[in-house]
C-alpha cells in the first residue's frame, strides 16, 4: 500500500521543479536551495489540501530515539560492610595573644571625648 497519494507525489514533483528554476520561496521569503526543504514544503501543502501523507515526525520523537541509543549509566552500589568516613572536626580557633587582644579592643570601643576642667578666676 502506498504511503503517499498520487496528488502528494505530484505536489512534490511541482515544488522540486520550482526549486530548480529558483522560484520556490520559504515562509520567510528567502529562496529555497535545499531539496529536502522543497520536499518538506510540498508535503506540508499536500497535507493542507487533504492528500494522503504520513504524519509529521515531531522533534520530541527524534530526541526520544536519540536517548534510547545512548548507553545507560548505572549507579555504583556501596557495600553495606564498608566503614563510613568520620565527619571532619571543626578547626578550633586559637586565642589571640595579649597584644593582639588589646589592639583589637581599642578601635572597637569609642571613647567619649573628655571634658576639660575650666578654672574660674
Amino acid at each position: 500500500m502506498a504511503k503517499y497519494s498520487k496528488g502528494a507525489q505530484e505536489k512534490v514533483r511541482e515544488e522540486m521543479h520550482e526549486m530548480k528554476k529558483g522560484r520556490l520561496k520559504s515562509g520567510s521569503g528567502k529562496k529555497v536551495t535545499d531539496p529536502k526543504q522543497a520536499v518538506a514544503i510540498a508535503l506540508s501543502e499536500a497535507r493542507e489540501e487533504g492528500e494522503k501523507v504520513p504524519k509529521k515526525k515531531s522533534a520530541t520523537r527524534k530526541s526520544a530515539t536519540a536517548k534510547k541509543a545512548a548507553p545507560k549509566k548505572t549507579a555504583t552500589k556501596k557495600s553495606a560492610s564498608a566503614p563510613k568516613a568520620a565527619p571532619k572536626k571543626a578547626a578550633t580557633k586559637k586565642s589571640p595573644t595579649k597584644k593582639a587582644a588589646t589592639q583589637k579592643s581599642i578601635p572597637a570601643k569609642k571613647a567619649a571625648p573628655k571634658k576639660r576642667a575650666t578654672r574660674k578666676a
